[in-house]
C-alpha cells in the first residue's frame, strides 16, 4: 500500500507543478521554482521563532510569505534593468544565505536544520498520516499537495485566457485592459504555494524537476498551450510511475529516479520531436538541400 501512496504523491506533485511549469517555460522563468524552494528558508525559521513550534502549517505560512517576497524582489530587479537570470540568482542566493545564518544562530539547540526543513524524502511521506476523529485518512502529503493541485486547476481554469495572453503577448494583454501585473503575481503566488506545499514531503529536487522537465518536454511536442499542459501532466505521471520502479530495482533515491526518467524522456523527445527534434531537423535540411540541387 505504501508503494501506491508514494506513486500517487509523485503523480500529484508532477501534475501540480507541471501545470504551472508550462506558463513558466513560456515566460522563460523556469528556474523560479528553484529560487522559491531555497529562498523560503528564512520564512520557515522566522515562523518557528515566532510560534515556537515546528507545526507544518505555521511553517508553510512563513515559507509562502517569503516566497511571495522572493517573487516581488525578482520582478523589482527585472523592472530596474537587471537581467532575468541574474535577478533570480541574486535574490534566491541572498535569501537562502540569510536563512542559513538564522538557522545557525537561533536554532542550535533545536532539531531544525537544512535537511529537515528543505530536503524531504518521498519514501517517508506515507508514514506521516492524518487522523480525523480517530480514523486514518491517509498521508498528510496527499492532502497538502492535492489541495495545491486543486487550487491550481481552479485558478488556471477560471483565468486560462488571461494567463495565456499574458504569457504570449503581455503588451497586447495590457492594451486589452487585462491587469498583467496582477496575473503575474497570481501565477507566482500559485508557484510559491505549490512549491512550499510539496518540498517538505517530497524534497526540493522532485519539485524543481517537475516544474521544469515535463513542461519543457511538452514544449517540444506541440504549439498549443492546452495540449502542452496535458502532455506535461502525462509525462509527469509516467516519470513518477516508472521512476519509482527504477528506484526499486536500483535501490536508489526515489525522487532522483523520477526526475532521471523525466530527463530521459526529455532527451528522447529532444532528438525525435517532429517539430523541434535534432534528427528531424537534420533530415528536413538534407531533404531541402537535395530538392534544391
Amino acid at each position: 500500500m505504501n508503494d501506491m501512496w508514494i506513486i500517487l504523491i509523485g503523480i500529484l506533485v508532477a501534475w501540480s507543478c507541471s501545470i504551472l511549469g508550462c506558463f513558466l517555460v513560456l515566460r522563460k522563468m523556469s528556474m523560479i521554482g528553484d529560487a522559491i524552494s531555497h529562498s523560503v528558508l528564512p520564512g520557515i525559521v522566522i515562523a518557528f521563532l515566532f510560534s515556537g513550534t515546528r507545526d507544518s502549517f505555521i511553517m508553510m505560512l512563513g515559507a509562502a510569505a517569503i516566497g511571495l517576497v522572493t517573487v516581488f524582489l525578482i520582478q523589482m530587479f527585472q523592472n530596474s534593468g537587471v537581467q532575468s537570470d541574474a535577478s533570480i540568482g541574486v535574490v534566491f542566493t541572498a535569501l537562502f544565505a540569510i536563512g542559513v545564518v538564522l538557522v545557525s544562530i537561533f536554532t542550535r539547540q533545536v532539531d531544525l536544520d537544512l535537511d529537515c526543513v528543505l530536503y524531504g524524502e518521498i519514501a517517508y511521506a506515507p508514514w506521516d498520516t492524518i487522523d480525523f476523529r480517530g480514523t486514518n485518512i491517509g498521508p498528510k502529503a496527499i492532502w497538502g499537495i492535492g489541495a495545491s493541485f486543486f487550487l491550481n486547476v481552479v485558478v488556471i481554469g477560471l483565468f486560462y485566457k488571461q494567463f495565456k495572453l499574458c504569457s504570449f503577448d503581455p503588451a497586447l494583454a495590457a492594451a486589452l485592459g487585462i491587469p498583467v501585473a496582477f496575473f503575474h503575481y497570481l501565477l507566482m503566488g500559485l508557484v510559491s504555494i505549490s512549491t512550499v506545499a510539496s518540498f517538505e514531503s517530497v524534497g526540493a529536487i522532485l519539485v524543481v524537476g517537475m516544474i521544469i522537465v515535463p513542461a519543457a518536454t511538452a514544449y517540444l511536442l506541440t504549439e498549443s498551450l492546452g495540449k502542452m499542459i496535458v502532455i506535461s501532466m502525462i509525462v509527469g505521471a509516467i516519470s513518477s510511475i516508472a521512476g519509482y520502479y527504477v528506484a526499486y530495482l536500483l535501490d536508489a533515491s526515489i525522487a532522483g529516479s523520477m526526475i532521471t526518467v523525466a530527463g530521459g524522456i526529455f532527451f528522447i523527445v529532444f532528438l525525435l520531436s517532429p517539430t523541434h527534434g535534432i534528427i528531424f531537423k537534420k533530415w528536413r535540411r538534407k531533404k531541402l538541400i537535395s530538392e534544391i540541387s
